[in-house]
């Protein structure tokens, strides 16, 4: 081998690993440019990615989403720079091309090389700028997107198509796929974790609004459950619902600080309604178990039955608003003794009705709450069959125990020195308690002493609405007294609801006068008292000619519907005082009205004949 020969082989490798260099750096260089560029395709908006996609070849772009279309940007030009990195020694292995020609001189190819060695530094710090432009757009952004929301979707809605339309509202979950592809795909870490932090606070709010919605829509909490290791403890009493929440009075008709709570997916599902009366169990707290300060009452886990009966049987009752009213047609007696004078004067001027609906219009010290006492012993011993409620709504302490002791019945009672939401509460739960007997098909009294009182109770209870009539009462403060003594009637498919109230009058309150105006007209019965008789120390104090009962002939049979009729004529002659006197001096000289009566035929000239 000549020197020549060794010349030129020398030459041949040295140029052979000079191109292979500048080879190998130069898709160095491609590379990080590559990467750098792929670092900015997170600050793009979605069209600008699609046209980007397009140009690269990738097809489907339209139904992709953000992350989609830079995965698919990503890979496109990874397979371009796949290529074009295998291809450069393939034609360097073929002679076809060179980076360098094998006949420069050394001083073109020293400054070759550091033409190669500066180029991928000068790539690297471009690339670092433009990744740091970069992330700082992308965190900007992704700020931007956390306070305006969902704009950038929306942005994007209008300008995609109907398919991408309906991928960005698939709700939250995109949303957040969007703030994240935005804030860079890995270079920045603290961008990524704060996007994730606010996408999840927003997710926690998402979540609390709509447990706080189900828990709308469920009502005021789930039922309580019963394990097995449970201690019971039996209760009972009234159930009152409220608006979002109910409770078993135990103690009354009042609320107690043993009262139960009730949920009201309970109530709905069982069909439980205001007045029934219920028995069930609620849990005893182990021992040393600390209560739950903000569970204040103990919730009813076991419901056992409802107005003495089964729970099935209790979904299958009819309503009382649906059942059909009639006129009173059976009549309840309501004379005892022959001393009685009382009962025996209302049973012929007032006959009282399963199903009345009567007044006894009366003065102050009249003797009212006397007459209330009569008929209500009478009712208790004539009628046994008849559930007997007495409801004393403002009045005084001593007259409560009066009647406790002297009626053997249920009393309900509100004195006049609880607040006028407690008088209110008592009616309305007394009234719905017998709705609920009604409907099983009992026959119910409720005494009401007194229906004025009870209007100034709702006066003083209600909110003002702004109208105020005459005497300061407010005019819906006289819709629920109304609607309480409208509750009485008879029922064609059997069950009555007879109501007695009293209304005072003559009180020097214009207030009591515009009451018992708005219920002057909704009774079937009246029975007035009279001031003038009353202080004559004349008992039963009533006014014989204003008083009675509208279709009377229902309950009485035609002979006593006759001669009460002569027996009415003669003293419609006389005035309230002569009246009155007259009746009760023959009523004191037989012993019973049937007596009274066959006398009166005898001894009243004329018949109905003669009408």
């Amino acid at each position: 081998m000549t020197e020549t020969d060794l010349i030129t082989a020398g030459e041949n490798t040295d140029s052979t690993e000079l191109s292979n260099a500048v080879t190998t750096d130069t898709s160095d260089v491609k590379t990080t440019a590559v990467t750098a560029s792929l670092g900015s395709l997170s600050t793009m908006v979605l069209p600008e990615l699609r046209a980007l996609a397009n140009q690269a070849g990738v097809k489907g772009t339209s139904g992709m989403r953000k992350s989609e279309l830079i995965a698919a940007i990503e890979e496109s030009r990874g397979q371009a720079n796949g290529t074009s990195v295998n291809d450069g020694p393939s034609r360097d292995h073929g002679g076809s091309e060179t980076a360098v020609s094998t006949e420069a001189p050394a001083a073109q190819e020293e400054q070759n090389d550091s033409t190669v060695e500066a180029a991928p530094r000068r790539e690297r710090r471009g690339a670092s700028r433009e990744t740091g432009a970069a992330a700082r757009t992308g965190t900007a952004e992704a700020t931007e997107s956390d306070r305006q929301g969902t704009a950038v979707d929306d942005t994007d809605t209008l300008q995609g198509s109907q398919s991408d339309t309906k991928t960005d509202e698939r709700g939250p979950d995109a949303g957040s796929d969007q703030g994240v592809d935005q804030q860079g795909s890995g270079s920045q870490p603290r961008g990524d974790e704060d996007g994730e932090g606010r996408q999840g606070r927003r997710g926690r709010r998402f979540r609390d609004r709509d447990r706080r919605r189900r828990g709308e829509r469920s009502g005021d909490g789930a039922e309580a459950e019963l394990r097995e290791d449970d201690v019971v403890q039996p209760v009972a009493g009234i159930l009152d619902v409220l608006d979002n929440y109910a409770f078993v009075r135990t103690s009354g008709y009042l609320a107690g600080p043993h009262d139960v709570y009730v949920s009201m997916n309970m109530v709905r599902k069982n069909g439980l309604r205001r007045g029934d009366a219920v028995t069930g169990a609620v849990r005893v707290p182990r021992e040393g178990e600390q209560p739950n300060q903000r569970q204040k009452f103990n919730p009813l886990v076991r419901l056992d039955s409802i107005n003495g009966g089964s729970v099935e049987d209790a979904k299958k009752r009819p309503e009382f608003g649906k059942l059909t009213p009639l006129y009173p047609n059976q009549r309840l007696r309501l004379e005892t003794t022959p001393d009685r004078l009382t009962t025996r004067v209302i049973d012929l001027i007032m006959p009282i009705g399963k199903g009345q609906r009567a007044l006894i219009v009366s003065p102050p010290k009249a003797g009212k709450t006397t007459i209330l006492q009569d008929i209500a012993n009478a009712i208790t011993k004539n009628n046994p069959e008849c559930h007997l409620m007495v409801v004393l709504v403002d009045e005084r302490p001593e007259e409560v125990t009066d009647m406790q002791r002297s009626v053997k019945g249920e009393v309900i009672a509100s004195t006049f020195d609880r607040p006028p939401s407690d008088h209110t509460s008592v009616a309305e739960l007394a009234i719905e308690r017998a709705k609920r007997l009604v409907e099983q098909g009992k026959d119910v009294v409720v005494l009401l002493d007194s229906i004025t009182r009870l209007g100034r109770a709702y006066n003083n209870a209600s909110p003002a609405s702004g109208r105020i009539l005459s005497g300061g009462v407010d005019s819906t403060a006289l819709y629920p007294p109304k609607r309480f003594l409208g509750a009485a009637r008879n029922i064609e498919e059997g069950g009555s609801l007879t109501i007695i109230a009293t209304a005072m009058v003559e009180t020097g309150s214009t207030g009591d006068t515009v009451i018992f105006e708005e219920f002057k007209g909704t009774g079937n019965a009246e029975l007035k008292l009279d001031r003038k008789i009353a202080e004559r120390r004349v008992f039963p104090a009533v006014d014989v000619n204003p008083s009675g009962t509208r279709k009377d002939e229902l309950l009485l049979s035609p002979d006593e519907f006759g001669i009460v009729h002569k027996l009415r004529r003669v003293l419609s002659g006389l005035d309230s005082h002569q009246a009155i006197d007259l009746l009760m001096s023959q009523l004191r000289k037989t012993k019973t009205n049937y007596e009274f009566l066959v006398q009166v035929s005898k001894t009243t000239p004329g018949s109905m004949d003669d009408d």
